[in-house]
């Protein structure tokens, strides 16, 4: 009779199965008590706290895939994995793994659809009890629940697969996890550690993590990403006691970003046919090393010294040197030397765990010269910027949108409807980066304004610059500045290209949103100091409001900023706010306006809608002068206010802050 191959063993599946039972038993447990306590709700007849809908059954299906799917199904599948090629880490169990008469195809095969069954069979216990809830409330929805089960499938098939792929590079149960996690989080974290190095080296360089690679790391990825769109219909209701009032129903969900699930599990798929070439030439002598993949070991040695150096490097620095340092920047060479003494360690801590040995110094001063020498490569470059990492500012042509804060004030740009704008703000851009050495030696010089004069010519201002970019990248940047009254008469300079942006006609009118089809004003409120009374506005009184501010503005007496300014003591005595909102709730801003004397229209206007008179309208320094004494008048708000006497505005033009003056 022919032999025949075979690639799978049942009697080994259901060995593995009855074998972890407590795993899978305790997780399909676990699983099912929510959708389990939302099926007795139902049939109890009370279960509108949680969804009575098909809508709202959906949107929780999606909710659970994108928010707790990832995380729970990372660890989960680690654990299965981990369980079913236990044996792969004792030399006892894998030589006799390997005696069984299967061969390795058939002892992967079998051993992935047992840890892939063991995966999915609690997501199968919470999902019948979840069709049988929505059956029970008449609320079933073909399509979500569909794509529900796929999109489950695919996030259960590529965590086990990853596991499935890590189990066989490591040779070790109590390696394999921190090689896990660290594989699914390296991205981030590698992210987050260059970011955090740069900062320190590149002038304005602000990412404190720029989402490049995010990808690179699943579990994150796929919990910023996934999401849902909700469509709202308005119905009008009635109360119990005959009041009609209109409500908001959800009608439908759509998925959002649900794709990458397929990518991933793509992914997954080449992941495992990595792990069964693998398991072709795994020698069954690497049970109980830390690293079973002769090529990768190097990779773990150096990989290791690169994070140590990294990480422990910039905390050596921080705690020996940091305090020392002049400048806002690193110091190259005292940075260098923290840097190799942390790689070495983590290079000999790397070298002992592959050796299984203390005994690895002995002919290692090749691989300490090697990460001695790259530390200080690295730094070098660093400091020399030779990626022209300061020097980058994004063209036009590159830009999606542009958010900008500068002065207290901050602003959401495109080149479709603010080219001119943003052209502006790249010159500024420029500007600043062509006077990198004039900005680092002024703060270096500690050269700041002195609080005990009564006029200055200097003060600090921060520019806050995000380009988000067409091909989905991101350039982020922040500066703080000197501006001078000299500098600002000079044209070219940042400090002119800066204050001509803030105190264009164009850039007022965009803070108080006049002519914007996108924003409505809706309301606001007014507390006036004198009467200690606050009023709410009416969408009416606010738009009376905010045409008035705007007729202040045509009349040059709003919306110029003073740099210099160090006391509010001139403004009136009360605070004034207004409310917009976006087109079918896409969004809310509101402008805190400071009023003034100059602003005639904005208090006649007040005066009319009877919120204010002329006892009302008095300053700060005449409601408070013991305040504003000649001996601490420069003082009293210069803290809290950073010499700025504002309004402030927050919202999709951003938080806008100016001067009435």
């Amino acid at each position: 009779m022919q032999s025949k191959t075979s690639f799978f063993n049942g009697t080994l599946f259901r060995k593995n199965l009855t074998r972890f039972w407590p795993l899978w038993g305790l997780a399909s447990f676990l699983a099912a008590l929510f959708p389990l306590a939302l099926l007795v709700q139902v049939l109890r007849g009370d279960y509108t706290y949680y969804a009575s809908t098909a809508a709202e059954f959906t949107r929780t299906y999606y909710s659970v895939v994108g928010d707790a799917g990832p995380v729970l199904l990372l660890i989960y599948g680690a654990l299965c994995a981990l369980a079913v090629w236990s044996c792969l880490y004792s030399p006892r169990s894998v030589g006799l793994l390997h005696a069984l008469p299967i061969r390795r195809e058939g002892l992967f095969l079998t051993n992935f659809l047992s840890g892939l069954a063991m995966v999915l069979l609690p997501c199968a216990a919470a999902g019948v009890l979840s069709v049988l809830t929505s059956l029970a409330a008449g609320a079933f929805d073909p399509v979500g629940l569909g794509v529900t089960v796929l999109a489950v499938l695919g996030e259960a098939f590529f965590f086990f697969a990853s596991a499935t792929f890590v189990c066989f590079i490591t040779g070790n149960a109590f390696a394999m996890a921190p090689v896990y996690f660290l594989l699914h989080f390296l991205a981030v974290i590698l992210d987050w550690l260059v970011s955090a190095f740069a900062r320190g080296f590149i002038f304005g360089f602000d990412d404190y993590s720029t989402g490049a690679v995010e990808w690179l790391s699943p579990a994150v990825y796929l919990q910023n990403e996934l999401g849902f769109v909700s469509h709202f219909e308005e119905v009008e209701r009635v109360t119990a006691y005959g009041e009609r009032y209109i409500d908001s129903v959800l009608v439908s969900v759509e998925p959002e970003n649900f794709h990458l699930i397929a990518l991933y599990a793509l992914a997954g798929l080449a992941l495992t046919a990595l792990a069964l070439l693998l398991y072709r030439r795994r020698r069954s002598e690497s049970a109980g090393d830390v690293v079973a993949v002769g090529a990768l070991k190097p990779v773990f040695r150096y990989g290791l010294a690169a994070l140590a150096a990294l990480l422990g490097g910039q905390f050596l620095y921080s705690l020996f040197w940091g305090s020392f340092q002049s400048g806002r920047y690193f110091d190259v060479l005292p940075l260098a030397v923290c840097m190799a003494l942390a790689g070495i360690i983590g290079y000999y801590a790397a070298s002992m765990l592959l050796a299984k040995s203390l005994r690895v110094f002995r002919g290692s001063w090749k691989g300490i010269l090697a990460v001695a020498l790259g530390c200080a490569a690295v730094c070098c470059g660093m400091k020399f910027d030779l990626l022209g990492v300061a020097d980058r500012v994004p063209a036009a042509l590159e830009v999606r949108e542009l958010y900008m804060n500068a002065a207290g004030n901050s602003y959401t740009l495109t080149p479709e409807a603010d080219g001119a704008l943003l052209e502006q703000v790249r010159a500024v851009h420029q500007a600043v980066i062509a006077d990198e050495a004039y900005i680092l030696s002024m703060d270096e010089a500690r050269t700041y304004p002195s609080v005990e004069a009564k006029e200055t010519d200097l003060t600090w201002e921060s520019i806050s610059l995000i380009y988000y970019l067409k091909d989905g990248g991101r350039v982020s940047r922040w500066y703080r500045v000197p501006v001078t009254r000299d500098r600002l008469a000079q044209a070219g300079t940042y400090d002119n290209l800066l204050d001509r942006f803030v105190n264009s006609d164009t850039v007022k009118a965009r803070r108080l949103h006049l002519d914007d089809s996108f924003w409505t004003v809706t309301g606001g409120s007014l507390y006036v100091n004198v009467q200690n009374e606050s009023y709410d506005l009416g969408s009416r009184e606010a738009e009376a409001v905010l045409a008035a501010i705007g007729r202040d503005l045509a009349n040059g007496d709003w919306g110029t900023y003073d740099w210099f300014r160090t006391s509010n003591g001139g403004d009136y005595a009360m605070d004034l706010s207004l409310e917009f909102d976006g087109p079918d709730g896409e969004g809310h801003d509101y402008i805190t306006v400071v009023v003034c004397p100059a602003m005639t229209e904005t208090a006649q206007c007040l005066k009319r809608l009877g919120l204010a008179s002329d006892e009302d309208l008095v300053t700060y320094r005449e409601l408070y002068p013991q305040d504003y004494l000649q001996d601490y008048e420069d003082t009293a708000y210069y803290g809290a206010q950073s010499g700025n006497g504002t309004a402030e505005v927050y919202g999709a033009s951003g938080g806008v802050a100016v001067s009435p003056l």
